[in-house]
């Protein structure tokens, strides 16, 4: 198998795990603390026998201050996981996981205020393109406060994630494993106030789906995409990312039923298209599927900017 073949069959079941995410959320029955303290959990178990395995640590390249990036970034994840988790309680998964989709834009804001970026008028068009899109996704009417209260969890998510990548994007010359590694071992002390562990119950089916979180969706889904960057262009990896919405709304209506309305499927392609052509901008910060981005160090294996979409 070709090498870009290789690439493209990695990122693709990578994107197609990252859809399913939201069933394997909603199917454990716990409250999104104690989803986002196990997928933490059971994430750090996965990530750090791979590194282990692999020799990572020998030589891993933290210092104190990119130690402390990483923790930074890891708060801005697990939170980020949180209200996300929560916008699917709120509403439903096809519809935080587009609205999430917004991700970029609020990372080019990031670069102006923080960096003192210029924004071109062509950003600014595509930002008040996908403005006009979450307007008809969000297919918010008067009094619906339940839509209303996901829309802004799912809106709180995307920010907090694109800070992550805003932090994580300082670090250099440490594998991405270690970064992810690093935080959502930051996670775990976090997010122990809030959880309540008496609410998920003994053992049962619920504790599968959250083992599933933690060994599936961010020890093998992360080994996958990171693998599958090396191979891998910027561009191809854009347009591959955009798995991860169609086979969450996919999953979302084979499994629960929810669809979106005429109105709203108006909206999706305005958010896509835009996020796109944002993302493949050359003067955009890059950002990192959760959690780690593209490395000096490391950088054949780190992720790519373009690849902005798994949770």
């Amino acid at each position: 198998m070709r090498n870009e073949t290789r690439g493209t069959v990695e990122l693709t079941l990578a994107m197609v795990l990252s859809g399913t995410l939201g069933v394997f959320v909603v199917e454990s029955g716990a409250s999104p603390f104690e989803v986002v303290f196990f997928r933490c959990l059971f994430g750090a178990v996965a990530l750090g026998a791979y590194s282990l395995a692999r020799g990572f640590f020998t030589g891993h390249g933290f210092t104190g201050r990119k130690l402390g990036l990483a923790a930074l970034g890891g708060v801005f994840i697990v939170f980020n996981w949180v209200f996300l988790f929560e916008a699917y309680e709120a509403t439903s998964i096809s519809l935080a996981t587009v609205v999430y989709h917004t991700q970029p834009f609020f990372l080019v804001l990031l670069g102006a205020v923080f960096l003192r970026e210029r924004i071109s008028a062509g950003k600014l068009g595509w930002l008040a393109l996908a403005f006009a899109g979450l307007v008809l996704v969000s297919g918010v009417r008067p009094g619906e406060t339940a839509s209303l209260k996901g829309l802004g969890f799912a809106l709180a998510a995307a920010v907090l994630y694109a800070l992550a990548t805003f932090v994580t994007k300082r670090i250099a010359g440490v594998r991405p494993h270690l970064i992810a590694l690093v935080q959502v071992v930051t996670g775990l002390p976090l997010l122990l106030p809030f959880a309540d562990f008496g609410a998920v119950g003994g053992p049962g089916t619920g504790w599968l789906w959250l083992v599933g979180l933690g060994i599936i969706h961010t020890g093998l889904m992360y080994v996958l995409m990171y693998a599958a960057y090396a191979k891998l262009p910027t561009a191809k990896i854009a347009v591959l990312a955009f798995t991860y919405p169609a086979v969450a709304m996919g999953v979302d209506w084979a499994v629960y039923g929810h669809h979106i309305g005429l109105v709203q499927a108006l909206g999706v392609p305005l958010i896509v298209l835009a996020s796109l052509k944002v993302t493949l901008s050359g003067s955009a910060p890059a950002r990192v599927v959760a959690p780690a981005p593209r490395t000096a160090g490391h950088e054949r294996e780190a992720a790519s900017p373009a690849a902005t979409r798994a949770v």
